[in-house]
């Protein structure tokens, strides 16, 4: 390595309309080496590798990159493709439809008199994909890949760009242990040929094994980085970084009067349902009980949506197996309906997408769920349709002067207790809220806050998913941890610490 880093970004400060992202962020990179950003999820990690790769363009962030010794301007992610440096998002963006090599060289096409030379483009292709490991013929399909084998043309897609600093945003969190070590094992090798990589990972054992230093942002600042050869730098003192915080009290108390379980769920497994070999959740067990706020915590890719899916009807998922026992007697949902007839309820993370039509309006998102309800003689009852819609309107402060508002018209704080007022209308045992703060502001959180009290002290289960440690120690009686779709820790949150919590979400498989 020569003195001089290849990189380094000073002061970056990105900002979105009402959010800052990003302050003041410092990060150096050293020739050649693997660096590791950790931090939880909305620390602002992906914000800042992607102001480095050109996706938030030069003049829509504060601050200065220099790479190379040089002050670097990209406007976009060709230019700083051109001075090599490559991203790979965890969503990779390879097309499906096309061969490998077609991909690899997709904007960069090998030319021959004006035309494709594909007996060129293949040869290069196979040779990319030997340095990479991988033995598929380079005519070979992406949709025919792995998600495994998919991360490993991208990189090969990286080379054939000449790059001198890889950034793979999660690259591991879909992948199996194999092929996690396969990657691994790769990236680790790039140093032989001068690559420098930079590495987003939430597993604490993979980048204590491969990186060099890391760094640890939390709340949109740099906090410190460690270096992994001279220190003798713990998983806990990683663990230390990202979560110590201050965690204000934000949340409105309650005193919780818990009763007997409602839902169990038994040794629940699930596989991905295009990589039928691949399992999502992995054997997992958990109960609530009557009038109990339950907390599922875990990183990106835990397989916590999937549980939740897959519980609700078997939403999510194939080849499900495993166990439901509502009230100590087991029952069969296996689709939405049966989960509803059950009493079960679930709130979408993507309100937008799966939880509200948004180009109707509130009257009918309400009663979307229950319609049975309000049918007299094979029709639904307009008036009382109107009457229970204003019901919630008022009892869940909808901000809108009548429920004939269009529900993409709301703020996201209106439009998530819509969704709220949905399923409380369906009068579930068991409410499942998958993110039901994500996207909303602090004033609108506490009001969410207090609709899951008031459910809770009704009787219900209920259990939340949250990405924000904090969120689920404010309002939960326990918590359950997730990693790689197994269920790894259990606490109550009387004695619960953060740095325990994000140990469980952090373990993998040994």
């Amino acid at each position: 390595m020569t003195n001089e880093p290849i990189l380094a970004m000073v002061d970056i400060t990105k900002t979105f309309p009402g959010v800052k992202a990003l302050t003041d962020v410092n990060l150096t990179v050293e020739r050649g080496e693997v660096h590791a950003i950790c931090g939880e999820n909305g620390a602002g990690k992906s914000t800042l590798m992607k102001v480095l790769s050109g996706v938030y363009p030069h003049g829509s962030y504060e601050g200065e990159i220099v790479f190379e010794g040089k002050p670097a301007n990209f406007s976009g992610i060709r230019d700083s493709e051109r001075a090599g440096i490559v991203i790979i998002h965890q969503e990779l963006a390879l097309s499906p439809f096309l061969s490998i090599a077609e991909n690899i060289f997709l904007g960069n096409e090998q030319q021959r008199h004006g035309r494709i030379d594909w007996n060129a483009t293949n040869l290069k292709a196979a040779e990319l994909l030997r340095r990479v490991g991988l033995a598929e013929s380079p005519v070979t399909k992406i949709t025919d890949l792995g998600v495994g084998k998919q991360q490993l043309v991208e990189i090969a897609k990286a080379l054939s760009k000449e790059v001198k600093v890889l950034i793979l945003d999660e690259p591991t969190a879909a992948l199996n242990d194999t092929d996690s070590a396969h990657l691994l094992g790769l990236i680790d090798g790039l140093r032989e040929h001068g690559i420098t990589s930079i590495i987003i990972s939430h597993k604490l054992n993979e980048i204590k094994a491969i990186a060099d230093r890391v760094t640890v942002i939390r709340d949109g600042r740099t906090i410190e980085t460690l270096d992994l050869h001279a220190d003798e730098i713990s998983e806990e003192r990683i663990i230390r970084g990202m979560v110590g915080r201050d965690l204000e009290s934000r949340f409105p108390e309650r005193e919780a009067t818990i009763g007997e379980e409602v839902l169990r769920i038994e040794d629940w497994t699930v596989h991905h349902p295009l990589e039928h070999s691949r399992i999502v959740v992995d054997h997992a067990n958990l109960y609530v009980r009557a009038g109990e706020v339950v907390g599922i915590a875990g990183l990106m890719g835990a397989g916590r949506t999937e549980l939740a899916m897959s519980v609700f009807g078997h939403s999510y998922g194939r080849d499900i197996s495993g166990k439901l026992y509502k009230n100590g007697q087991p029952i069969q949902a296996s689709t939405v309906k049966q989960a509803i007839a059950h009493g079960i309820a679930y709130a979408t993370e993507d309100r937008k997408r799966y939880g509200l039509n948004l180009i109707d309006d509130i009257k009918r998102n309400v009663s979307g769920s229950a319609l049975g309800k309000l049918a007299r003689w094979g029709h639904v009852d307009a008036n009382a349709e109107t009457v229970v819609a204003n019901g919630y309107r008022k009892s869940m402060r909808i901000k809108a002067p009548d429920v004939g508002v269009i529900t993409g018209k709301l703020s996201g704080g209106n439009q998530q207790k819509v969704v709220l007022s949905k399923w409380m209308f369906t009068d579930p045992d068991v409410l499942i809220l998958d993110e039901p703060t994500r996207g909303i502001d602090v004033g609108a959180k506490y009001e969410i806050y207090t609709i899951i009290n008031t459910m809770a002290a009704q009787g219900k289960a209920i259990i939340v998913i949250s990405s924000e440690l904090p969120e689920l120690l404010g309002i939960c009686d326990r918590i359950y941890a997730l990693s790689a779709g197994r269920v790894t820790g259990e606490v109550d949150v009387a004695t619960a610490q953060p740095e325990k919590l994000m140990q469980y979400m952090t373990q993998v498989k040994e």
